[in-house]
Order: structure tokens, then C-alpha cells, then sequence
């Protein structure tokens, strides 16, 4: 009879001490290799969507003071969330050295966003020191979701001119899960489907009111056997 053993449970991250050489080169071992930031070395997806408003990839340390240095970024806003891997240290240390306030705002690029983070959105946005960079991993996803409520909710620009924020301009491709994103700005405009544009609901409204969160998210997956499935090709976080 053979013994069937349990697996093994994954073991938490150990955040590398950056006090010591050896910490120091785990962090950027984990920064360029394991976070894939040789691949970012010589294209950062950067583009200024507004006078005080950036968006880009995963910046490396020495990108973050360029961006201080050559766009006076006060602020940079991960939308990636706090971690204990090197890219996210090295970047919180950058970030203090330069005098940038770091803004851990986490989101997601395969779920529908949830009330509470559309809403925790416009409070950030009103809240933060200005010129602003904000960044997931790859520039095109999460980043391109909140460029669009910064469009929507802070510069108050017509809904079809924010949500050109989530293209393939910015390198969003909404053939696998991060389609759920679309999904969620289509149920919006489907629910307007109709009315004159001057007559749309207003957005928060509709999010407060009407956004059925769980039934976006069934729809989407619901169809998503007849997607193509590029996550685990792309590296979607």
C-alpha cells in the first residue's frame, strides 16, 4: 500500500534585508528576475494622461528618481499592494530617498473592483500631493482601470474618453481574465444603453445603486470558455 504523503504548504515569502550586501542582492535578484524587471529595463509603458498624472509599469529604483528629478512626481501610487519581495522594497526605499510619497493602493486585474475600491479611488485622488505617478506591473491593466476613474472621477471627462484608458494603446488586452475589467465598464454603459448621454446616470450613482458586482463578474466568466486565455502567457498578476 502506498503512503500517500500531504503537500507540502508553501512557505511565506522572507523579505530580504537590504541592510546587508546579500539581502541588497536578493531584493534586486528578486526585482530583475523573479518580477521579470529585465523585461522593463528599456520600455517603461509611461505616459502622462493629464498635466498632473503619469502611468506606467513597475518602476526600478533608479527610474523612481528620474521621475522625480525630470517630472516632479510627489507622489507614486502602487497599485500592486505592500509586499515583502524586492521590487516593492527597493521601491520604497527609492521612494524615501527622493522624497516621494509611496500611496499601497491595491487592485486587481481579473476581478470585477469592488465599491469599495471605486470609491477609496476618488478619496485617493483628492487627497494625494500632485504631480502623481501611478503603476501595477505592467502599466496596462490596473493602471489602465484607475486611469480611467482618475479621467471619470477627478477630471470629470465624458465616460467614453476615460475608458480609452483601458486599450491596447497601453498594452490591455482583454482576451483573458483582465477582459473582466471591460466587462465592468461595459455594464455601465449597457445599463445607460439608450438614454442621451447627457441623461447617463452619473457614475457613482450607478456604482452605489446599481453595480451587482458578483453578477458582472458571473456574466464574464460565463463567456470566458469562448475566450482566448493569455494570463498565464502574459504573467497577469
Amino acid at each position: 500500500m502506498v503512503k500517500l504523503t500531504p503537500k507540502s504548504k508553501k512557505r511565506p515569502h522572507v523579505a530580504p534585508d537590504l541592510s546587508t550586501p546579500g539581502g541588497r542582492r536578493r531584493a534586486r535578484a528578486e526585482l530583475v528576475w523573479g518580477d521579470h524587471g529585465f523585461l522593463r529595463a528599456a520600455f517603461s509603458n509611461l505616459h502622462q494622461i493629464s498635466p498632473d498624472m503619469w502611468r506606467a509599469n513597475q518602476p526600478s529604483p533608479r527610474q523612481v528618481v528620474a521621475h522625480a528629478k525630470a517630472r516632479g512626481i510627489r507622489t507614486i501610487i502602487n497599485l500592486r499592494g505592500a509586499s515583502t519581495k524586492g521590487y516593492y522594497l527597493l521601491e520604497k526605499e527609492a521612494c524615501e530617498a527622493a522624497g516621494i510619497v509611496l500611496e499601497d493602493f491595491q487592485v486587481f486585474s481579473r476581478d470585477t473592483p469592488t465599491r469599495e475600491a471605486i470609491f477609496g479611488a476618488r478619496d485617493l485622488f483628492e487627497r494625494i500631493a500632485y504631480p502623481a505617478l501611478m503603476h501595477c506591473k505592467s502599466g496596462a491593466d490596473r493602471a489602465g482601470l484607475m486611469a480611467v476613474l482618475y479621467k471619470l472621477l477627478h477630471e470629470k471627462v465624458p465616460f467614453e474618453e476615460a475608458r480609452q484608458q483601458l486599450s491596447f494603446k497601453y498594452l490591455h488586452v482583454k482576451h483573458g481574465k483582465t477582459g473582466m475589467l471591460d466587462a465592468f465598464l461595459d455594464a455601465y454603459a449597457n445599463y445607460n444603453s439608450g438614454r442621451p448621454v447627457d441623461n447617463w446616470k452619473p457614475f457613482l450613482d450607478w456604482v452605489a445603486e446599481d453595480y451587482d458586482r458578483q453578477a458582472v463578474k458571473d456574466a464574464f466568466l460565463g463567456s470566458f470558455g469562448k475566450k482566448v486565455q493569455l494570463d498565464r502567457i502574459l504573467g497577469r498578476e
